[in-house]
C-alpha cells in the first residue's frame, strides 16, 4: 500500500471507531442523575439560604415593631417614665440589638381623624374635648444580611413608632 492509501485507510478506521463509540455512549445514561444533582443542589442551597436570610430580616422587623408596642403598652399601664419605657422596649424581645431611639416623648394633643395635632395641655380641642396626653415610643435596629445580593442592600435599618393616649 502506498502511504496515501495507508493514511486514508487509517482515517476511515478511526472515524468508524469514533462512530461506534458515539453509538455506544449515546444510549448510556448512567451517571446523568449524578451530574444533574451536582448542578441542581448548589442552586437549591443558594435559594434556601436566601429565603432564610430574607425571612430573618422580616422577623427582625416584626421584633422592632413589637418592641415599640411593648414600650407604649408599658406607658399606658404605668404612666410616663422614660427610663422604664426604654427598659420595656429593649427587653421586649430576645434581640439585644433593639434600641429605643429616639427617646420616648410625652405630649398633649387633639385627636383629629387618623392624626394627632399638638395642643397645649388642658386646652379645648376643636371637637369640644380637652387636649389629651399622648406618648410616642420608637424602636430601631440594624439588620445585616448573611449574603450580599446584587439587587438588595446588605444592611437594613428597621424603625417602628407607636403612639397612644395616656389619660
Amino acid at each position: 500500500m502506498t502511504t496515501a492509501r495507508l493514511r486514508a485507510h487509517r482515517a476511515a478506521r478511526s472515524r468508524g471507531r469514533f462512530r461506534r463509540f458515539l453509538a455506544r455512549t449515546a444510549g448510556d445514561t448512567s451517571g446523568a442523575a449524578a451530574i444533574e444533582f451536582g448542578i441542581a443542589v448548589p442552586m437549591l442551597a443558594l435559594m434556601v439560604t436566601a429565603v432564610i436570610d430574607l425571612g430573618l430580616g422580616v422577623y427582625h422587623k416584626m421584633q422592632v415593631e413589637d418592641a415599640a408596642q411593648a414600650g407604649t403598652e408599658w406607658a399606658i399601664r404605668n404612666g410616663f417614665d422614660p427610663n422604664a419605657i426604654v427598659s420595656a422596649v429593649t427587653s421586649a424581645t430576645s434581640s439585644s440589638e433593639i434600641s429605643a431611639s429616639p427617646a420616648p416623648v410625652q405630649f398633649c394633643g387633639c385627636a383629629t381623624g387618623s392624626s394627632i395635632t399638638s395642643a397645649t395641655c388642658g386646652t379645648t380641642c376643636p371637637g369640644g374635648a380637652l387636649a389629651a396626653t399622648y406618648v410616642t415610643v420608637s424602636a430601631q435596629m440594624t439588620y445585616n444580611t448573611t449574603l450580599n445580593y446584587p439587587a438588595l442592600p446588605s444592611s437594613y435599618n428597621f424603625t417602628a413608632q407607636s403612639t397612644a393616649r395616656l389619660k
